[in-house]
This record gives structure tokens, sequence and C-alpha cells, in this order.
């Protein structure tokens, strides 16, 4: 893995007009290249266009996901890249990003990206995990009012000409129970949602948490399973997690109960799912994810749950509202701004999180040195011997995985020391 090294500083002809943009704090630039080239796709929330805009950035925007032709030939000369879900960020196309720095996944998941391999070159990757939670929880809880009254069904006849007015298997949602699996950040607003409408909560989860109002939690997924009106799955995509629920665990829901799946698509086996429903043991369904999604919006998308009674079928827009896509594009986009400008690597991903207060912009004498390497042992000795001529006025390191991260504030008399130090 060959080391990556960037300095608090800009080439000397450049340093009074970067200086004028902040002047506040210095700025790290890529040693060995001009202006931050950002790629954007799946049509990202325009406050990170800002963001990086205002940062001094040129901003390549599409509205969509590129082929992968396409794409290995738009990262090769980019340093940042925004995506959402559909893009795949797979070793194959990242072997060609020869400048890239850091990806941005403006959504929670980041399965769409070999983060070991990002990490192996030296790309540090950010998401935003929690900016939706709201705009999810609130999708699920007009979803069970959805399901309890067949009000997808409904809608469906009334627009094919057909007038169907029953109240049979029509229920208030209060008094109910809902299960979470998974009480995290979207669980939690789930669970405070769903009890000022007057249901129970119970909830199932890997990790101990506090549970919040009165919800209660449960020993085990069957038992939530076993007690639940509706269940709700708030789960990441994992080896564990891949058809959590399959028909053994379909079987051990209530008669006449809800499933409700807005985490992954793989967390359910949606032919089970597909037959619990037409058998009339499950009375509905609401599905925002699937095991694999279109590329592009339009006609096309098949599953074994298309036409199933009482379900509800979303196309993958649990955090999909101006709100939500306005938080992410801030969080990620100020993530990255960071990273690039000052080295801060909190909240990535797949690097350890380092950071060191900034360099004011008065100080020209400083530099920061940045560098990404293997995690063995005598890396650390050699950088320090490089820098022990120097006045190191701060450093950080830490480490996560085969991956460390090193950050260092060193004092330079002379600007032709930053080459040499660079060069070493």
């Amino acid at each position: 893995m060959a080391d990556t090294v960037k300095v608090a500083s800009v080439p000397i002809s450049r340093r009074d007009s970067f200086n004028a943009r902040d002047l506040r704090t210095r700025h790290l630039k890529p040693f060995d290249s001009g202006d931050i080239k950002v790629l954007l796709l799946e049509n990202v929330s325009p406050k990170a266009v800002e963001i990086f805009k205002k940062a001094g950035y040129q901003v390549d925007y599409h509205s969509k996901a590129l082929g992968k032709e396409a794409l290995i030939e738009k990262i090769k000369d980019v340093h940042v890249v925004g995506i959402r879900s559909k893009t795949k960020l797979t070793e194959e196309v990242l072997s060609h990003a020869s400048k890239l720095l850091t990806i941005g996944c403006f959504c929670i998941g980041t399965n769409q990206v070999d983060l070991g391999y990002a990490a192996s070159r030296g790309i540090c990757v950010f998401n935003s995990p929690f900016s939706n939670s709201r705009s999810v929880a609130e999708l699920v809880i007009a979803e069970i009012i959805l399901l309890s009254r067949q009000l997808g069904d409904r809608s469906r006849e009334m627009h094919s000409g057909v007038w169907n007015k029953v109240s049979k298997n029509c229920y208030e949602i209060r008094g109910k129970t809902l299960g979470i699996v998974g009480y995290g950040h979207i669980g939690t607003q789930l669970g405070v949602l769903a009890e000022s409408m007057g249901m129970h909560v119970i909830w199932y989860d890997i990790l101990p948490v506090m549970p919040i109002g009165s919800s209660t939690a449960a020993d085990s997924l069957e038992q939530v399973l076993a007690s639940a009106d509706f269940v709700s799955l708030h789960v990441p995509e994992t080896p564990e997690t891949r058809n959590m629920i399959g028909a053994r665990e379909l079987a051990l829901m209530k008669d006449g109960s809800y499933l409700i799946n807005a985490s992954r698509g793989t967390v359910v086996d949606i032919d089970a799912l597909a037959a619990s429903l037409n058998s009339g043991h499950l009375a509905g369904a609401a599905v925002d994810v699937y095991p694999t999604e279109p590329l592009a919006n339009g006609p096309g998308f098949e599953s074994p749950l298309r036409n199933c009674p009482n379900t509800l079928l979303t196309p993958h827009i649990g955090g999909s509202t101006e709100e939500a896509q306005l938080m992410i594009g801030a969080e990620v986009g100020t993530a990255i701004t960071k990273f690039v400008n000052s080295g801060a690597s909190i909240n990535a991903v797949n690097f350890a999180e380092c950071d060191l207060r900034a360099i004011p912009s008065t100080d020209l004498t400083t530099v920061r040195i940045v560098n990404v390497h293997q995690n063995v042992p005598g890396v650390l000795r050699q950088i320090n011997n490089i820098l022990a001529n120097y006045n190191v006025n701060k450093q950080i390191s830490d480490s996560k995985g085969d991956v460390a991260y090193f950050m260092a504030d060193v004092t330079v008399n002379d600007p032709k020391e930053i080459s040499t130090i660079y060069e070493q």
C-alpha cells in the first residue's frame, strides 16, 4: 500500500489567494495536484454542492448513477466521490482512482463500497448514519396505519373503479403491540412515536440499550415475533442478518399480524414472505427495500410481492424527504471538507478517527503532515526519524484494522523543507 501524505501548504504562487478564502485557519491541499475535483452522483443533496463550491472545489454533478465503464473513466481524475445507494465502488472501480482521497456515502449504508480496499488505498469513507432517522420512523408509522385499515388495497380498487366499503379486519392501532427489531436511532424514534399513538412497544437488540418511554426489551427475536401485532425491522446488513426473517420466523408470528421492512433487502426471505401473505397467515406487509433494486427509475421492477394482498411496496424511499436529504448533505459534505482541508477523520467509517486543532491562517511556518500507512511495527519510528530535526508542535496516531492514520504539525523555516519531508 502506498503511503498518502498531505501537508498544510499550497504552491507558493497560490498562497495568498488561497488564504484569502478563509482567514481563520490554514487548509490542507494534495501536495502534487491542483484544485480539488468532486464527482457527485445519484442526485446528491444540493446542500452538499453548496458546501463543496463554497470550499472552492470543482464539482461535477450527475442526477443518476453511472455505468461501470463511465464511472471508471470519471473516477480517474477526481479527489472526492459522493454517492448514494446505487453506485457500487468495488475494488475494480477503485483501482482506477489514483487521486481519490475520500468517498461520501450520502445515505446510511456503506455496503456499496469496498471499505477495506478503500482504506488500503488511503481513501477515507464517510456516511450519515442518523440524519434520516425521523423520516424512516414516520414512514413506518404511516405504514402501520395504512396496513391496519387495508388502505393500499382500497385505494387500488378505487383507482380501478371498484367501490368496496368494508370494515372487516380493519383495526385501530391504539392498544396494539409494535415489535421493533433493532433498537437504534430509528427504532427508538419509532418507539416514541408509536407510544404517543397508544401502542405498546417491545423491542429486541443484540446490544444492551436503555429503554425509552414505556417500551420493554424482549429476551429474544422469537419473543418479539410471537408477541407483536406489527413487527418492524431496523437492522444493518451483515452475514448474521441475511435472511434473518425466513419461513421459520414468519411462522412464529401471530396469525393476522403484519411485517414491515425498512432496513435492508437481504434481511427478509422475499419468497417466504410472499407465501405467508398469500396463505393469509400474515394480514399484510410493507416493504421498502429489496435484495436487488433497479439502478434507475422507470418500469421493470419485479418481485414475488407484487399483487400480494394488503402489501405496500415502496421504492426505497424511507429516508427520501427534503429534510433528511438536507441534513445528510450537510453532515457528509462538512465531514469531507474537514478531511480534505484539515485531515480530520472524525466519524469516518473505515479510518481511525483522528483530529488536531486547526493551524491559524497567520501561522505560515507550520505545516501539517497526514500519513496513511499499514498498521505494522516500525512505521511510526520511520516517520518520527524523518521529523526528528523539526519542531513537532503536536501529533496523533491511531489505527483501525490493518490501516493506521497519522497527523503531525511541524515547524519549517524554509518552504523547500516541505518538499524534503514529502519526498522522505
